[in-house]
C-alpha cells in the first residue's frame, strides 16, 4: 500500500516538477538529483500530507523547481509552483528593505527615536532607534513570548493595537539598546507602523505599490489578518496528539515581522534584485547584508532582516520562517549567484532539507566536510538499560554554557530535557548513541579510558560538544519546596500563577489557560521550566522571605511576579 501511495504522490506532482528557466548544471546528473531530493521529501510527497516546494537558482536563474504534497487536504488540492504560501519571518527582509528605501528618500533616518513616529511608546530611560529595531537590539519584550507567558497561545487572536500597550506596561528595557542581540518580532511590527506613519497608507498597500509591483511579484501580498481569504494559497497543518493532521491558523498581528504570502517563482525575482538591483542599488544591498555591530564593537550575524554566515565555507545570507504551521528557508549565495528556497505548509517539514539541497547543487564551491554518519533512525534493541546509568546526568554546551542537557532513565525508557524545553524520549542507536524521533537530532556519549562519561556530542545541524557538570543539581527538601507555594501576580502581564507542589513532589506553576509547568531545581531559588516559562528565579527580601519571582522564556526576560498575601 505504501508503494502505491508513493506512486500516486509522484503522479500528482509530475506536471509541476520542471519549472527550470536556466541551464541545467553540467556537473550534476538530473536523475541523481531527482532521486536524492525525492528521498528527502518523501514523507511530505503524499496525497495525504501537506507538502511544499523546492527552488534552486544558479547564475541568477531558476534551474530546479519541484512542488510536492498537498496545499489543501480537505479539498485535495496539490501544492504547485503557483501556490501562495506563508513564509513567516523570511518576511522581515521586506520590512527592512522598505525602511531602507524610505531612508534613501529622506523620509526617515535609522538613528531616529522610534517615539518620533509612535509617541505613545514610553520613555524607558534609553533611546530606542529604528536601527535597534531592525537589528533586534532594542530591549523591548518580544510580543509572542510575552503574551505566551500570560496564557495567550500562538493561534489566539492578538490585535495589532495591543503591541504598544504591551510595551507601555513594560517597566524597563531588557537591555541597553544596542548592547545585546535578542531576536524580536515586536521591533518589526513597530517598523511596519513606522512605514504607515511616514507614508500615510497601510503597510500592505505600501509594499504592494513600492516593492511587489516594481519587481513584478504578481503572486505576493501581506496577509494583515489570518481571516483574509487568499486565492490559491496553502492551508497550514500541524499534528494533534494522535498524529492526525489538523488545520492551523496563522499568527495574528504578524505583519511586518511575518505574514507575507508568496511563491518560489516570485522569491526568485526578489533574489534577482539582490544579485542585480533594479529597485534600490548595490550599496543598499550591501547595507542590508552587513552585520550590525553592538555597542561593544562585537559583530552580530544579523543585518537588515537577513542573517550572514557561511555554509561549508560558502558565503551566504539567509533567513528562516516559521509561522504556526508554515515553514520557509531562504538561502542566497552571492559569490556564485546561487540560491535555495524551500517553502512548506507542513509544521513538521525538516529544516535541514534546504542545506542538503544547497550541498547537492553547490558542493564544488564549498569546503565539504565528511558527512555525519550518525544513526538517526535505526533503534538498537540490544542496549542494556543499566548501561545508561553511567550516561545520566547534566551536560553544559560548550557554545552556550547556560544551555544544559539532562539525561535520565525511567526503567527501560530514556529521556533528555534541554533548558527551557519539555522532556523527550530518546532511543538507543548503539551502545553509546541515542536519537530523538520528534526532531532530527542525536547524541553520542564519550567514555574515557576508565569508562567514565564526561562529555557528549550533540548531532543537530552540525556537531556540538557538551561537558558533564560534575556538581550535583540542587535537590530541595519537601519543606524547602513548600516554602515557594503561593499565589503570584504580575502587574505587567495582568496574570496570576499558582506555585504548588504536585503528587510527585515537584514544584509546578499553574495557570488557568496553561497546563502545569513542572519546575526542575537548578540551584537554590532557581528552577527550569518549559518553553512557556523556561526559567524561574525566586526573590527574597532582607529577612529571607520569598516575595516573588522573575520569569523568563528566552525573548521575554525577568518578568516580575509578586507573591500575594495569604487570605483566610
Amino acid at each position: 500500500m505504501k508503494t502505491i501511495i508513493l506512486v500516486l504522490g509522484i503522479l500528482l506532482n509530475v506536471a509541476f516538477s520542471f519549472g527550470q528557466t536556466g541551464n541545467w548544471p553540467s556537473n550534476l546528473d538530473r536523475d541523481t538529483v531527482d532521486i536524492k531530493i525525492g528521498e528527502w521529501i518523501e514523507p511530505y510527497d503524499q496525497p495525504t500530507t501537506p507538502g511544499g516546494i523546492i527552488m534552486v537558482m544558479q547564475d541568477g536563474k531558476i534551474v530546479y523547481q519541484k512542488a510536492f504534497g498537498m496545499a489543501n487536504l480537505q479539498h485535495h488540492v496539490p501544492f504547485t509552483e503557483k501556490t501562495l504560501t506563508n513564509i513567516g519571518s523570511t518576511s522581515k527582509q521586506f520590512t527592512a528593505f522598505a525602511i531602507a528605501l524610505l531612508e534613501r528618500q529622506g523620509l526617515l533616518a535609522f538613528s531616529d527615536d522610534i517615539r518620533k513616529y509612535i509617541p505613545e511608546l514610553p520613555d524607558l530611560g534609553q533611546t530606542v532607534t529604528l536601527a535597534h529595531l531592525i537589528s533586534h537590539t532594542s530591549g523591548y519584550r518580544e510580543i509572542f513570548n510575552t503574551f505566551m507567558m500570560s496564557g495567550i497561545g500562538m493561534s489566539d487572536q492578538i490585535r495589532r493595537t495591543e503591541v504598544v500597550p504591551m510595551i507601555q506596561r513594560q517597566p524597563e528595557l531588557q537591555n541597553i539598546p544596542g548592547e545585546s542581540w535578542n531576536y524580536n518580532n515586536t521591533g518589526y511590527i513597530l517598523l511596519s507602523m513606522v512605514i504607515e506613519k511616514v507614508s500615510g497608507i497601510p503597510f500592505d498597500q505600501w509594499l504592494e505599490e513600492n516593492v511587489f509591483k516594481p519587481l513584478d511579484m504578481q503572486n505576493t501580498l501581506v496577509r494583515m489578518d489570518p481571516r483574509q481569504v487568499i486565492k490559491g494559497s496553502a492551508q497550514g497543518y500541524g499534528k494533534d496528539e494522535k498524529e492526525n493532521y489538523i488545520e492551523r491558523t496563522d499568527l495574528y498581528c504578524a505583519a511586518g515581522a511575518g505574514g507575507i504570502y508568496t511563491t518560489a517563482e516570485d522569491l526568485a525575482k526578489w533574489i534577482g534584485n539582490y544579485l542585480e538591483p533594479e529597485l534600490g542599488d548595490k550599496s543598499l544591498v550591501e547595507m542590508m547584508t552587513t552585520p550590525y555591530v553592538l555597542n561593544s564593537g562585537e559583530k552580530t550575524n544579523y543585518g537588515f532582516g537577513l542573517m550572514m554566515d557561511k555554509l561549508n565555507g560558502l558565503e551566504r545570507f539567509q533567513h528562516g520562517g516559521a509561522d504556526v504551521a508554515h515553514r520557509s528557508q531562504f538561502f542566497v549565495f552571492p559569490t556564485v549567484r546561487g540560491a535555495v528556497v524551500t517553502l512548506s505548509n507542513n509544521a513538521g517539514f525538516a529544516s535541514d532539507v534546504a542545506g542538503k539541497v544547497a550541498e547537492l547543487f553547490f558542493s564544488e564551491s564549498m569546503e565539504m566536510k565528511p558527512a555525519d554518519t550518525f544513526n538517526f533512525d535505526q533503534e538498537y534493541l540490544g542496549f542494556k538499560p543499566e548501561r545508561f546509568d553511567g550516561f545520566a546526568g547534566r551536560y553544559a554546551m560548550k557554545e552556550a554554557p547556560d544551555f544544559i542537557l539532562e539525561f535520565e532513565r525511567e526503567g527501560e525508557k530514556y529521556y533528555t530535557t534541554a533548558t527551557g524545553q519539555p522532556k523527550f524520549e530518546i532511543f538507543p542507536g548503539s551502545d553509546s548513541t541515542f536519537f530523538l524521533k520528534v526532531v532530527r537530532a542525536g547524541v553520542t556519549f564519550h567514555q574515557n579510558s576508565e569508562g567514565a562519561t564526561n562529555s557528549i556530542t550533540l548531532h543537530q545541524n552540525g556537531l556540538h560538544r557538551a561537558d558533564r557538570i560534575m556538581e550535583e543539581a540542587w535537590k530541595p527538601s519537601p519543606e524547602e519546596l513548600s516554602s515557594y507555594k503561593g499565589r503570584y501576580f504580575c502587574d505587567e502581564l495582568e496574570t496570576f500563577y499558582l506555585v504548588e507542589v504536585n503528587d510527585s513532589n515537584r514544584l509546578v506553576l499553574r495557570h488557568r489557560r496553561i497546563g502545569d509547568i513542572e519546575l526542575k531545581a537548578n540551584k537554590p531559588d532557581s528552577f527550569n521550566g518549559t518553553s512557556t516559562v523556561s526559567v524561574v528565579n525566586f526573590i527574597r527580601d532582607d529577612n529571607g522571605q520569598i516575595t516573588g519571582f522573575k520569569a523568563s522564556n528566552g525573548r521575554a526576560l525577568n518578568v516580575v511576579f509578586s507573591k500575594m498575601a495569604e487570605t483566610e
